[in-house]
């Protein structure tokens, strides 16, 4: 061994990993300790906000038992609402008085722990979700106050509260039944439109996936539209009502230009298409200019058009027309609705470059196919009030008006 060398130690030194000794859960403690601060300052949230930010208490741990506390009042037992034995305070929001102004100050002091403590979002979201699935089991003052929470939660944009997750327990079949998520939903809808507005309301329910689905809160016996409009509109919320039926009329539409892309596609019988557009229009009552204007969209957007091919355009075009003249005929049984057709042809004619020379033809196709009368295309001519390439229309089809004009005059 060289004499600069230093003598060591045989063998391998092993350091023993030191455990983590998890301390026992306490949530009976932790109750007791926020019911005494809400005791201490007699209810005073401004205080009691302060208290429990000067506190060393564990809220990460026990962050669901903390907002049991706030709803009420002391910590419930596991699994269930049903409250566990220990200190209670009188000034949680299921004892106070089941109004808005009441109730706000408990969301504005809950937002500022929020921002102080954004991780406790997601233990707000499982006691609303645990409450909520569980609505049967409160009173129902409790239920409306929850209710009222649950709206202004959303209006004051509670740091994120995620309405897909709170609200989505509502639709449990039981609670649904028994009408108390009808009632839940109409108080939350009444108390959230006070500030807000239906788009709000909707852009909740959106994110919810609800919006397409008010009648899912509906008891199954009551579940027809005539029973949402008459519930909401007794309720005050005929804003509501028009939405539903604007929503309703918007889904029953695109179901009728479905139906009919698809016999336009496999060529059926017009004899069968007239019959189920019929049958549509009576099951939506769709008032019968918006019937044209389907009529028309469908057909046209079934034509192959060509790209550059203007006559080629004209033939697909007026081959159409001659094709399911009959159809449009079933449906165009007055000048009012001949003159709403021929508008409809003229919006389309100037707004898409490749029609644009096609409507004095489309104009005449339609007439010799018996479509259009020959005075609803003289009052277009001399009165019509849609301006939209009006001037050159108008100019293109003067050839054709003035035969129209000549051959009466002969007769």
């Amino acid at each position: 061994m060289s004499s600069k060398e230093k003598p060591t130690l045989g063998g391998t030194r092993i350091k023993t990993r030191k455990r983590n000794i998890a301390a026992p859960l306490d949530p009976a403690a932790f109750s007791d300790a926020v019911v005494q601060i809400y005791l201490d300052n007699a209810g005073d949230l401004e205080l009691i906000a302060k208290a429990i930010e000067s506190s060393d208490l564990n809220f990460s741990r026990y962050g669901d038992t903390f907002f049991e506390v706030v709803f009420r009042g002391t910590r419930t037992q596991p699994g269930t609402i049903k409250l566990d034995e220990g200190e209670r305070h009188p000034y949680s929001i299921f004892e106070c008085e089941p109004t808005r102004e009441v109730i706000l100050p408990s969301v504005i002091y809950i937002q500022k722990l929020l921002r102080r403590r954004p991780f406790l979002i997601k233990n707000l979201e499982n006691v609303m979700q645990k409450f909520l699935q569980s609505l049967e089991l409160f009173e129902e003052d409790e239920r409306k106050k929850l209710a009222i929470f649950t709206a202004l939660a959303f209006s004051q944009k509670l740091s994120g509260l995620p309405p897909e997750t709170v609200l989505h327990p509502l639709l449990k079949d039981n609670l649904v039944a028994k009408g108390l998520v009808l009632s839940f939903i109409t108080d939350f809808f009444k108390e959230y439109l006070v500030d807000n507005s239906l788009d709000d309301l909707i852009s909740i329910l959106k994110r919810g996936k609800m919006e397409d689905n008010l009648l899912d809160f509906f008891p199954t016996t009551k579940r027809t539209p005539e029973a949402l409009s008459e519930h909401f509109t007794k309720e005050g919320l005929l804003q509501l009502v028009e939405y539903n039926e604007k929503k309703t009329f918007e889904v029953k539409l695109k179901e009728m230009k479905s139906s009919l892309t698809t016999q336009i596609a496999e060529e059926a019988d017009v004899t069968e298409v007239i019959e189920t557009v019929k049958q549509h229009v009576k099951d939506a009552k769709f008032p019968d200019i918006e019937v044209v204007r389907i009529l028309w969209d469908v057909l046209m957007d079934a034509v192959q058009w060509s790209g550059k091919n203007q006559q080629q355009n004209a033939n697909s075009a007026l081959r159409q027309v001659k094709t399911w003249a009959k159809l449009l005929n079933a449906f165009c049984t007055s000048g009012k609705l001949e003159l709403e057709l021929v508008y409809k042809v003229q919006v389309q004619c100037y707004e898409d470059a490749k029609l644009m020379k096609l409507f004095p033809e489309i104009i005449k196709s339609l007439y010799d196919q018996d479509v259009l009368a020959e005075d609803t295309i003289l009052h277009w001519f001399a009165k019509g009030t849609n301006l939209k390439g009006r001037q050159n229309f108008v100019k293109s089809l003067e050839p054709f008006v003035k035969w129209l004009e000549e051959a009466e005059e002969e007769e």
